[in-house]
Order: C-alpha cells, then sequence, then structure tokens
C-alpha cells in the first residue's frame, strides 16, 4: 500500500525499453520542430534572418524524426507507444505555444539552447542503453547533431548583442551551479523559513514554554529538511535535466531546508520568553530578505516583487501562527 502512495506517476529513464526510448525520441523531435517553427513565426517581422534559422533548425528536427520512425519500422513495426517528456522523469519541461507569445530574441535563444542541450544529453544516454548497432549509431549521429545545433542556438544571441561578450566556460559553470545548488538550495531556504514560522510562533504563544518550542521548532526543521531533501534527489537524476547530482541537490536543499528553520528556532534556547521571541522575529525579518536577495541575484527576479513576494507570504505565516498560539 505504501508502495502505491509513493510511486510516481511519472517512469524512471532508466526504467524505458529500446523501443520506447525510441518512440520518446520521436515524440520529442516532432515537440521541438513544432516550438522552433512557432519561433520563426513570431520572429518573421523583426528579425527574418534569426526566422530563418529557427526554419532550418526545423527541418532538421523533421529529418532526425523521419530517420527515428524509420529504425522504428524496421526493428519494432509500424505501431510507435504513446510516450512523451512529460511521462519520463527528469525532462526539462517545453512550454506550450500561448506562453510563448512575448518572448524576446533572447529568451527565445536561451530556451533553444537548453532545449538542444538537453536533447543531446537523451541521446548520449539513450545510445548507452541500446544494444543493436544501427540503433546506436543513429542516437549518437542525432546526439552529434544536437550539440550542433545549440551552437547556432548560441550564434543567434551573439549576432543580435554584438557587445555582449560571454565567456561560455564562465557561463556553463555559473548555470550548472544555479541548477545544482541555487534552485534546490533556495527552495529549501525559502520553505524551512517559511513553513516552520506558524508552528514555532504557535508554540511559542501557546505555551510561553523557550524550551518546549525550541524542541517544536527543531522537530520541524530537522523533519522538513528530511523530506525535501529527500524529495528533491528522487524527483530527477540529472542526467537528460542537466541539474547535476541529485545528492548534491538533495543536500542543498535539505540542508538549507533545516537552517531556514532553525534560524528561528535557535533563539528559543534563551529562558526569557520574550527576549527569545523578540529574536526571534529579528531572525525572520532577515530571513526573508535574504530570501529576497538571493531571488535577484541568481533567479533575476526584481527585487521588490521577490521582497514583496517572500515578506508578505512569510508575514501572513507568522501571523498566523501567533493567532493560532494565543488562541
Amino acid at each position: 500500500m505504501l508502495a502505491r502512495f509513493f510511486r510516481s506517476s511519472k517512469r524512471s529513464f532508466s526504467s524505458l525499453s529500446e523501443q520506447e526510448i525510441l518512440a520518446l525520441a520521436i515524440a520529442s523531435e516532432e515537440d521541438d520542430a513544432r516550438i522552433y517553427l512557432a519561433y520563426a513565426d513570431s520572429l518573421r517581422g523583426k528579425y527574418p534572418q534569426s526566422a530563418k534559422v529557427f526554419e532550418d533548425m526545423a527541418e532538421v528536427e523533421d529529418t532526425h524524426r523521419k530517420s527515428l520512425i524509420e529504425i522504428h519500422r524496421q526493428r519494432f513495426g509500424e505501431r510507435i507507444p504513446l510516450i512523451r517528456r512529460e511521462h519520463v522523469q527528469g525532462f526539462y519541461e517545453r512550454k506550450p505555444d500561448w506562453l510563448r507569445n512575448n518572448l524576446s530574441l533572447d529568451a527565445m535563444r536561451e530556451e533553444a539552447e537548453a532545449m538542444e542541450e538537453q536533447a543531446y544529453r537523451f541521446y548520449v544516454e539513450a545510445a548507452k542503453r541500446t544494444s543493436d548497432a544501427s540503433t546506436r549509431q543513429l542516437l549518437g549521429d542525432l546526439a552529434l547533431a544536437e550539440q550542433g545545433h545549440e551552437d547556432i542556438a548560441r550564434m543567434l544571441g551573439e549576432k543580435h548583442r554584438p557587445d555582449d561578450v560571454k565567456k561560455d566556460e564562465d557561463e556553463t559553470a555559473r548555470r550548472q551551479f544555479v541548477l545544482t545548488y541555487v534552485q534546490p538550495g533556495l527552495a529549501g531556504l525559502m520553505d524551512g523559513s517559511v513553513s516552520t514560522l506558524a508552528p514555532i510562533f504557535a508554540a511559542a504563544f501557546a505555551t510561553q514554554d523557550t524550551w518546549q518550542t525550541f524542541l517544536v521548532g527543531l522537530s520541524a526543521s530537522v523533519g522538513a529538511g528530511i523530506s525535501m531533501g529527500f524529495t528533491e534527489a528522487a524527483h530527477d537524476d540529472g542526467k537528460i535535466s542537466g541539474r547535476g547530482s541529485p545528492v548534491k541537490r538533495g543536500l542543498a536543499c535539505g540542508i538549507m531546508t533545516t537552517l531556514g528553520g532553525l534560524g528561528h528556532a535557535l533563539p528559543y534556547l534563551i529562558p526569557q520568553f520574550w527576549t527569545a521571541t523578540i529574536t526571534a522575529a529579528v531572525i525572520v525579518f532577515f530571513e526573508l530578505w535574504a530570501i529576497a536577495f538571493i531571488q535577484n541575484k541568481y533567479m533575476e527576479t526584481p527585487f521588490l516583487r521577490a521582497a514583496f513576494q517572500v515578506v508578505v507570504g512569510g508575514s501572513l505565516v507568522l501571523a498566523a501562527g501567533v493567532l493560532i498560539g494565543n488562541g
């Protein structure tokens, strides 16, 4: 019963058969071709040359699709299993067309780079799991082709932003750092800092006992850290999404979740109730502003918007805890 409860609705990549890997590759090439054509349509007015690049990329994706279908026909027949990206853990999710209508050229370039980078990883991993020589060769060739597409997508940004010279290695390293450590760590810090506010302050005002409040805060922080860490690690193995080691992401998320809760639990080691409570409230203030700063620095969220969301949300949770504790 517990196995059914915790079972994911998505398949793990390692559980796919060779036929399902080919079917997934076919569906992915179809989706990417449609996305590039949508980009071309939206860019044709202002950037006709860039639109042509995306049209060419879509045409190549269609060629890949036809090659994959031919291999599938030779090995498994005409019926292609229905399996798509959203059915498999770890895939970079593609946005629907209506969410792309207002994307800038830079945003399209960045998303195209991410798409091709993930497609490259997918074909490399798929080739490792394939025993048929012709299929393995095709998947390897497609991996090289997708890697070339990533270079083309990057050239779009260089062409339209000639003064903005980027260091590829530094950019790649920073992106990997954000994906592996900052994103899961930020999610953990937000969860630990905000979700533990209500139980800690509710316990504080209900009991007026600093030691009991500290124990509640400690248990809530450690429990949330373990839960968030395992959830992050089990969510995605990082092979296709490029988010890095699940162990590293799980540790970053779990540790930051625990620290976020302990920040305002540790002051209740002070025996005087009001001294401990005021100290905890001050720490909460700095925690919330630190979250807003990290969102602004690494996630490019406007600082005022990030501060408003985090501070208002945290204040509401804090107020709920105080009201429940005084109830």
